[in-house]
């Protein structure tokens, strides 16, 4: 019971938001930040610019949050989200810069932080998710995973698994009607 009161709550404060209330986007912020810093940190892993995606995140949120729809997602969902896509597209802004090391030598790295996926799977929607995404084929299941809680583009993942774009659009779109057919049950 205590998630679902947790959900209504933030529900809640979207909706607060939605009205311009800046005391319900602070609670909102008091509530989610841990987990979307997380998000942000993990797809980024520079803390610094994991903080300042973090403040466009709460900011996208102020003009945004009339745009939720608690029907089609999770608070929690639709906050995580945003946090991934403004952290990949940080992470795209960033690339011109030019990297010091390739982002494959990233794969090497050692990291015993829980990934967004770990730290998604404390509410009841994560629980969900993984339940469905269970019963997508392992291949489709790996790539929606590295693409939406990782942070990798379509392109990293067809070049990674020796494939041509379209044919990993593809497998990636399969296994997203099947995961949003379980997740509708």
């Amino acid at each position: 019971m205590r998630e679902e009161e947790a959900r209504a709550r933030l529900v809640q404060c979207l909706a607060a938001v939605a009205a311009g209330d800046k005391a319900a986007l602070a609670e909102l912020y008091r509530r989610t930040s841990a987990k979307l810093f997380g998000i942000c940190l993990r797809i980024l892993n520079d803390r610094e610019e994991a903080e300042d995606v973090l403040q466009d995140v709460y900011l996208t949120v102020w003009n945004r949050a009339d745009r939720y729809d608690a029907e089609r997602a999770s608070p929690i969902t639709w906050l995580a989200t945003i946090a991934r896509n403004r952290s990949i597209d940080r992470l795209r802004a960033l690339r011109p810069r030019g990297l010091e090391r390739p982002v494959d030598d990233a794969a090497d790295l050692a990291d015993d932080r829980p990934d967004a996926l770990a730290l998604l799977g404390q509410d009841d929607d994560a629980r969900r998710l993984a339940a469905c995404l269970d019963e997508v084929d392992a291949r489709a299941r790996s790539a929606i995973t590295a693409a939406f809680f990782g942070g990798h583009t379509y392109e990293e993942l067809a070049h990674r698994a020796k494939m041509p774009l379209g044919t990993m659009k593809s497998l990636i779109r399969r296994g997203l009607i099947k995961l949003k057919g379980c997740l509708s049950r």
